[in-house]
């Protein structure tokens, strides 16, 4: 009774968790002239330089579930309006990384700069243990999405004309 209640209470506040940075997501996005995905790429473009991974343009293409003529004319235009850049970083001139561009960094960092606080003091009430519960459980929840989208896509190409 309690595990089901506890199961239902996370549920919801995890769609409401989702609903609102989706609300302050599309806040950033509109000030900065983005358009829908551009603002989920620069997170994936993010999230892999974090990871010490960067994305290639059909890496990013693939995690969007995006053609490659669209992958390009999102990085194109991201790009254009100094959100990220092209890297070659290898001796192999055919292989480009996308990284986030200072100036795209900039303009986060100033819109999102005032959420650390109020993070940090939610954080600040929870023990190191407890933060690695919650590591471990969004990561599952994380990874439970992740694989349901990828079902979705591959049901979708396989029932495509």
């Amino acid at each position: 009774m309690e595990r089901q209640r506890l199961r239902s209470r996370l549920v919801d506040l995890l769609n409401s968790y989702a609903s609102e940075a989706n609300h302050i997501g599309h806040a950033f996005a509109g000030r900065n002239h983005l358009h829908g995905p551009d603002l989920h790429a620069l997170l994936a473009v993010m999230h892999a330089e974090r990871a010490g991974a960067p994305l290639s343009p059909g890496r990013l293409g693939e995690a969007m579930g995006l053609s490659s003529g669209a992958t390009t004319a999102m990085i194109d235009r991201l790009e254009r309006d100094g959100h990220l850049r092209r890297v070659r970083e290898s001796t192999d001139r055919r292989v480009v990384h996308l990284r986030y561009a200072e100036s795209g960094m900039s303009l986060a960092q100033a819109f999102f700069t005032p959420l650390a606080p109020r993070t940090d003091a939610v954080m600040e009430q929870f023990g190191v243990a407890e933060l690695q519960v919650v590591e471990r459980f969004v990561q599952g929840m994380v990874g439970a999405l992740t694989s349901y989208r990828d079902e979705l896509r591959d049901r979708g190409q396989r029932n495509s004309p």
